[in-house]
């Protein structure tokens, strides 16, 4: 098995046990997405604080395990988020290479769009 449809897989598998445990059943696509919107800026300010983003403050030394432990759980959010709007490992790869190509037109100077070079 691919390693994103496994990431896919399991948190579906994880989303469901929550459901069940949490009596999460009921709730509508529309306020799952909102609440895993809210979890992803949640631990996107988990992982700002990591990275010593207060100029005001002294830095601390950057600790690259809780970093990435941060980046893995904005990861489970939007996997999430993914499998309950039916976009699969495959949808998101063929996404991501088109909206990566466009990027890299945009950056080269060569996109239709006002706004880039």
């Amino acid at each position: 098995m691919d390693r994103l449809e496994h990431i896919f897989r399991l948190q579906h598998e994880l989303d469901q046990k929550i459901a069940i445990k949490r009596d999460l059943n009921d709730i509508t696509f529309e306020e799952w997405m909102q609440k895993d919107c809210l979890a992803i800026i949640s631990e996107l300010s988990e992982l700002i604080e990591e990275v010593n983003f207060k100029w005001w403050k002294n830095p601390k030394p950057l600790n690259m395990q809780r970093i990435h432990e941060e980046l893995v759980d904005v990861m489970h959010f939007f996997v999430s988020m993914c499998n309950k709007a039916s976009l699969t490992p495959e949808d998101l790869y063929k996404g991501y290479l088109a909206k990566n190509i466009e990027n890299v037109e945009r950056q080269d100077g060569k996109s239709k769009k006002q706004g880039y070079f």
